[in-house]
């Protein structure tokens, strides 16, 4: 009876400590409240699966405890309970991944009239570049990275001249603009995170993975790197603003494009081929 009381307690303190907790997601700042919903859902349905096999353990130690009088009964496999078993378990999986299946197709569709950030990561900070007045990021790789061209921009790109270069300072973003985030890392996986956006993606050495956001609240929220990426991996920590249009354009008025801040660079032919960012 003490092990049945356990279980029944287990149950409920579990329940009760979750709704009560005081921990809980920061408040979201962008589009993707779509992701909260998704998490809810799974919350719902396997905190009911954990509270019934709780509940019924305690009920099952109860009900067919030891005692004089009592037989073992042997049933080595029982169809109706297996059938049960396999469309409940159906069920609750396909009601896990279909609202996930729906938030990751819109995830990945990117609206037209997006603009591009690129964030790029290395151990153990966060450097950023935006297009210039054509619009466009120039290619870059990580051949191309030396100590007067950190993030590795092709100097024979004319459209890679005017990207403004960010780095040692925070990332500012316009409220209430679609954003894609392009990510690129120069060494190991990392992957940015910034918990109010809810929205994340890891950063493959050689590759340009992406995801997209609307910010949707003013204010400055911490960069974080979700991927463990070595012994600097707690200290990889960045801001990022998000302003209204004015601030937002008084901020992009005072960078440095890449041909200003690396102008020599422009002269060396790469003697290499550089793959596009995306």
């Amino acid at each position: 009876m003490a092990i049945a009381l356990a279980l029944v307690l287990i149950a409920i303190g579990s329940v009760a400590f979750h709704l009560l907790s005081p921990w809980w997601w920061t408040p979201i700042a962008s589009n993707w409240g779509y992701i909260d919903g998704t998490l809810v859902i799974t919350f719902w349905i396997t905190g009911a699966v954990f509270v019934a096999v709780l509940l019924f353990t305690a009920f099952c130690v109860v009900r067919f405890r030891h005692g004089s009088g009592r037989a073992v009964e042997y049933e080595p496999e029982s169809k109706r309970l297996e059938l049960v078993l396999t469309v409940a378990t159906a069920i609750g999986v396909g009601a896990m991944l279909a609202p996930g299946l729906y938030v990751w197709s819109q995830f990945v569709t990117v609206p037209h009239d997006a603009s591009e950030v690129e964030v790029v990561g290395r151990q153990w900070s966060w450097s950023y570049r935006l297009p210039g007045k054509d619009g466009k990021l120039g290619t870059a790789d990580t051949r191309a990275v030396t100590a007067e061209n950190p993030l590795g921009l092709n100097p024979n790109d004319p459209a890679g001249q005017d990207d403004l270069v960010i780095e040692a300072d925070d990332l500012v973003l316009e409220v209430n603009k679609p954003i894609k985030v392009l990510l690129r890392s120069l060494d190991v996986l990392h992957d940015f995170y910034v918990p109010e956006f809810r929205g994340k993606m890891d950063m493959i050495p050689g590759a340009v993975t992406y995801f997209w956001l609307t910010p949707t609240r003013t204010g400055t929220y911490d960069i974080l790197c979700a991927e463990l990426c070595g012994v600097g991996h707690p200290q990889m920590r960045g801001q990022v603003v998000v302003a209204d249009e004015a601030a937002y354009q008084a901020w992009i008025d005072k960078q440095k494009t890449f041909a200003e801040l690396y102008g020599p660079q422009r002269t060396k032919k790469a003697s290499y081929e550089v793959a596009p960012t995306e």
